[in-house]
């Protein structure tokens, strides 16, 4: 069967849009189906100079082949218009929209997988939504625990935290929370990745990993036990490790995730090495869900210099993660 991926626009007054349309260009083992308003992304499309057909959406067809210059489109209309680089509240209920109608239809089988292009947290929290960030909505929404994970060319990095001030992520560090990543962090490798044993160094939250408790004592406390009692189950893990060492070369080459305390603990390190190419997946969904390593950049919106590489690999992992998914026949 052809996977049919959904695709959200994104941020309106963003770079989404024009960036989803440089999809129609690109061969895809798919059916990919964006869900937005479908003037926005013909007008967005003819600003960046791509040639796109925008063809309605009808679910009650056969799955199709991505027919090259095409983009189907489930139809949800913008309140105002949206003018690129221009933040506008009155849109920031459809960009919700966009993202709940995804993952009612994604949960319910219509998709398989949703690939979200980014939207601007700001505006939706300016416009009274309480908004953290697409990982914590799509949680949510299937009443699931999530683990948010970045993935580049030979690193993975999973959150223990995600989008939470610093000065409240030491007290958000339990016994509870390391060992529901850790769980669901090895399941994912296992049957989204299709590793057989994962190999996993989990970081400490302190400067070098709490010096033996003289710069902290979570690690003895709290990260410690857990890691040593799930590595007794037969997980295989290392840590908590120092993170200023934990991504020399050697190391990278003897693990196959990490799991980072904290939002900047690990994505620098990440992003150094693979911005632009880097996906963002929403492990401990009932489907799959990822995303682009990046913001709105709403200076490049409307010019067609964004660089769409993200978005690509992208819906090239989405359609990877689906298929093996599938071929393992839990869905």
């Amino acid at each position: 069967m052809i996977p049919r991926i959904a695709i959200t626009l994104g941020e309106p007054a963003g770079v989404g849009p024009e960036l989803v349309a440089t999809l129609a260009h690109a061969q895809w083992a798919a059916e990919l189906v964006t869900i937005g308003d479908p003037a926005l992304l013909r007008a967005r499309a003819a600003a960046a100079g791509i040639a796109l057909e925008v063809d309605d959406f009808d679910p009650r067809q056969p799955r199709r082949a991505h027919r090259h210059g095409h983009l189907a489109c489930l139809a949800l209309d913008l309140a105002v218009p949206a003018i690129a680089g221009q933040l506008d509240t009155a849109n920031a209920a459809h960009v919700l929209a966009m993202l709940d109608a995804a993952a009612q239809r994604a949960q319910g089988g219509m998709f398989d997988a949703i690939v979200t292009a980014p939207v601007h947290k700001g505006v939706i929290n300016d416009a009274g939504h309480a908004f953290t960030g697409h990982t914590e909505f799509f949680a949510e929404r299937a009443g699931v625990d999530v683990l948010m994970l970045l993935t580049t060319a030979g690193l993975r990095v999973a959150l223990a935290t995600t989008h939470l001030p610093l000065a409240r992520v030491p007290a958000a560090i339990d016994a509870t929370l390391i060992e529901r990543c850790l769980r669901i962090l090895d399941r994912a490798l296992i049957r989204d990745f299709g590793l057989v044993a994962p190999r996993i160094d989990v970081l400490g939250l302190n400067p070098h990993a709490g010096e033996g408790g003289h710069l902290g004592r979570e690690e003895i406390e709290i990260i410690g036990p857990v890691v040593e009692r799930l590595r007794d189950e037969g997980m295989r893990l290392r840590g908590p490790l120092p993170a200023d060492t934990a991504f020399l070369p050697s190391r990278l080459q003897q693990t196959d995730a990490f799991l980072a305390m904290y939002h900047d603990q690990g994505l620098p390190v990440l992003k150094a090495r693979g911005f632009g190419e880097a996906v963002n997946v929403t492990l401990g969904l009932p489907y799959i869900r990822t995303s682009v390593d990046h913001g709105t950049a709403l200076e490049l919106a409307g010019s067609g210099r964004a660089d769409p590489s993200s978005l690509h690999a992208a819906v090239r992992l989405a359609i990877e993660l689906g298929a093996r998914r599938a071929a393992r026949g839990d869905g």
